[in-house]
């Protein structure tokens, strides 16, 4: 199987595995097991991670209105966003100022996602080589995937019926936000799934399903970028033109692939919970437990 070929296919593993909670570099891992890019290895491992940059960019392109911080005179609110209007000194012209050409909700939104990423910087940073070293194989995403399936069946059983505490974007709480950047720091064993860790955190502080989702969205902004970064200044290489085509190509499919599947989540969770991903994810790590002792897939 040609590059091409395999790279459209991790490009669609990639923009499907992402957003739901099923891990996506465990998904990526364990196909470059089977059929892996004939590339060298520094450069399977760095797209395995740059390739997500696509994927962000769905994100950016679907909530867009939503994200984007900024408006011009002419289309501000014809009402003042602060309850308390200053006429006089700096505060009354930084207030003059936003109220012409920010919108000042989705600052405090960005602010709170920039709080929500610190704890995977302070984290992830130092151990990104070690991690790289010692967990990418394919026992630890097996592991992973049946320990975090488990979690996902218990805590939907554990809270169904309840009324969660917040149900819009913009009433998570500085703390909510926090406690959901401490728990995408445990995506950084694979088979965890980032989006896995940061929807369980969310729902048990309370977020409802679609609030959880769309705020891991959001979250993967910085952190997908800040990853992709760090994987291409260390990779010492140098691109040939080959590379950079099939990096190209693995985001591009992997960005339209995600358009389709963050909508098709958005809607489904509105009417389901997340237990049929649980399962999933037990039946796949089961299944890499056998492969991987049938010598199948590299431990």
């Amino acid at each position: 199987m040609g590059n091409i070929i395999k790279t459209i296919i991790l490009g669609i593993i990639e923009g499907v595995t992402e957003w739901l909670p099923v891990s996506s570099t465990g998904h990526l891992i364990l196909f470059n097991s089977f059929m892996p890019l004939d590339m060298s290895d520094a450069f399977v491992s760095m797209f395995d991670v740059v390739i997500q940059f696509g994927a962000i960019l769905a994100v950016m392109v679907i909530y867009f209105r939503k994200l984007w911080p900024f408006h011009t005179p002419a289309t501000a609110p014809a009402r003042s966003q602060f309850k308390n209007m200053e006429t006089e000194g700096a505060a009354g012209r930084f207030q003059h100022f936003a109220n012409n050409w920010m919108h000042m909700d989705r600052i405090v939104l960005w602010l709170k996602i920039i709080v929500a990423v610190i704890p995977a910087v302070i984290v992830g940073f130092p151990l990104d080589d070690w991690l790289d070293a010692h967990l990418y194989n394919a026992i630890v995403v097996a592991i992973m995937l049946i320990v975090y399936g488990v979690f996902f069946i218990v805590i939907e059983n554990r809270n169904a019926g309840k009324t969660p505490r917040v149900k819009s974007i913009h009433a998570i709480s500085w703390k909510d936000a926090l406690i959901v950047g401490l728990f995408q720091c445990l995506a950084m064993i694979p088979g965890t799934s980032r989006s896995g860790a940061t929807i369980i955190g969310g729902i048990l502080i309370g977020l409802s399903r679609p609030v959880a989702a769309e705020f891991t969205f959001y979250l993967a902004i910085p952190t997908m970028l800040g990853a992709s970064v760090l994987k291409i200044a260390k990779y010492s290489g140098g691109f040939t033109g080959s590379e950079i085509g099939i990096l190209l190509l693995g985001m591009a499919v992997a960005f339209v692939v995600s358009i389709f599947v963050i909508r098709f989540l958005m809607k489904y969770i509105r009417k389901h919970d997340f237990k049929i991903f649980g399962y999933y994810r037990i039946i796949v790590g089961v299944l890499v437990l056998i492969l991987a002792a049938a010598g199948l897939v590299h431990a």
